[in-house]
């Protein structure tokens, strides 16, 4: 990747490779740490994108690197890793992608790319995207079928992986916290496309629940989850299958965006597959859903959602270069699915704080009735002036704020303090780039009241991430 001038936005740093890895066991802390707190934060995202031979178009596309804080008796140890998958093995023998990302093609002849729709799919398991548990598996995911298993303690990757169903399966799966089974669905693009939602436990393959079929599938990143329902919405950003085998480019870039199209909103049983209802909407872009829960013989969803899909274009690097501000900025909205046959779906905004990557305290309230969001501020928006992390009161839609000159955080991942009866009690764990230092570091504040409470400074810049996972102190994983 080329180097980035001072004399540009500080954030800049942030999309900076990163390619030593490093095993550090004990960070300078400043502050106290809860004394509560202990385990590991476990992040991914990508870290480098000149290949050699050829460079990446879009941020997304960069090879995964995992991050590692781990929080015992008062001390944080780091280290990280790049994920060595196929992906990254391929692109390290050759200089180039082996397989297609996001945004990148690695450039394959008209029959390679048929064969890769319709007969031998060549599928990336670059898992630049998140991370999650299935049983004692820890995984790095795209948005492919081929999570990539690795070893939470030390990160290295045991090539183990777990299929998934699909072409285009979800990086935002739900966890059932009753059997540890993991709840998503994926997008199967071909002559005949379907959404399908299916469900996996631990050491199993995975089942389909629902199948709908679909002419043009729409690019879906995340879902919804109730007690009893799943809510797949389906925006006009759509695809012909068959133009992702004859045009060259990257996975969205077959992709076409019908403002003039409804959303689409499917609500689905859950446990059995059942249809619940179809409803539309305006049209509607989204990666992330905040939260759903059903109340009054309604769900009620909340999503950050965009009026456009312009967000994309914002991590290319011409709009990275020129710190693009193009597309709309996002939104936190609420929408009512009646349940009861009526197809009026109502749409209210929850909050002027514009912000992304919104988190929840995921054991006690998701897909039931909550209070409080954690988000990042919306940097491209605010024209990478300042990013701010935002506690949202859902309720009233006020907003506390944690902000410092220079500082660029992460995902805030909400831990909770153990036996409270609130819900925000707790912390929140955000990677921060330190622009003045040029350096990073695990930012803790206090979730109930956004104050700070310790950082742990890592002596070099960590590269803007995706997602991420705590957990308690994570069992030795047997090497295979």
């Amino acid at each position: 990747m080329q180097t980035i001038a001072r004399d540009t936005g500080r954030h800049q740093l942030g999309f900076q490779p990163l390619e030593q890895e490093h095993q550090i066991d004990s960070l300078a802390i400043e502050g106290e740490l809860p004394r509560w707190l202990s385990g590991s934060l476990l992040r991914t995202g990508p870290s480098k994108w000149d290949l050699g031979a050829q460079r990446l178009n879009h941020w997304f596309d960069g090879l995964a690197m995992l991050h590692r804080f781990s929080i015992r008796d008062g001390e944080v140890s780091y280290g990280n890793r790049f994920l060595r998958g196929k992906a990254f093995r391929a692109a390290e023998q050759t200089g180039r992608l082996g397989f297609q990302e996001f945004a990148s093609d690695p450039c394959r002849s008209l029959f390679r790319r048929l064969a890769t729709l319709f007969v031998t799919p060549e599928i990336t398991d670059n898992g630049a995207v998140n991370i999650t548990r299935l049983g004692e598996q820890y995984m790095a995911m795209t948005e492919s079928p081929m999570p990539v298993v690795f070893d939470p303690q030390t990160l290295q990757t045991l090539n183990v992986q777990a299929p998934r169903p699909g072409t285009l399966p979800t990086a935002h799966p739900h966890r059932d916290p009753a059997s540890g089974a993991l709840i998503g669905y994926t997008t199967k693009l071909g002559a005949r496309s379907k959404y399908q939602l299916f469900t996996q436990a631990p050491g199993r393959p995975a089942r389909i629940l629902a199948s709908i079929g679909v002419g043009e599938p729409a690019y879906m990143h995340s879902f919804a989850l109730t007690e009893r329902h799943a809510v797949l919405v389906a925006g006009p950003l759509v695809v012909k299958p068959i133009e992702l085998a004859l045009r060259r480019g990257g996975l969205i870039e077959s992709f076409h965006w019908k403002a003039d199209r409804a959303t689409q909103i499917y609500v689905l049983d859950r446990h059995t597959g059942e249809r619940v209802a179809n409803l539309d909407t305006d049209a509607l872009f989204c990666f992330h859903h905040v939260n759903a829960f059903e109340r009054d013989g309604e769900i009620v969803m909340d999503l950050i959602g965009y009026d456009d899909p312009g967000v994309i274009d914002r991590f290319y690097w011409d709009a990275i270069d020129a710190e693009s501000r193009k597309g709309a900025p996002p939104t936190v909205r609420r929408y009512r699915l009646p349940l009861d046959g009526r197809r009026d779906v109502a749409v209210e905004q929850l909050s002027d704080h514009a912000i992304e990557m919104p988190r929840i305290n995921y054991a006690r309230c998701n897909g039931s009735a909550y209070r409080y969001a954690y988000g990042i501020g919306d940097g491209p928006s605010n024209g990478w002036d300042s990013v701010p992390i935002v506690k949202l009161d859902v309720d009233g839609g006020g907003a506390d704020v944690w902000a410092q000159d220079g500082a660029y955080p992460g995902e805030p991942i909400f831990v909770a303090a153990p036996e409270s009866p609130r819900e925000d009690s707790g912390a929140l764990l955000s990677i921060v780039l330190d622009a003045e230092r040029c350096s990073s570091y695990l930012l803790v504040l206090d979730a109930e009241t956004m104050q700070e409470r310790a950082r742990a400074h890592v002596p070099h810049h960590i590269p803007f991430g995706v997602h991420g996972e705590f957990y308690d102190d994570p069992p030795e994983v047997e090497q295979q």
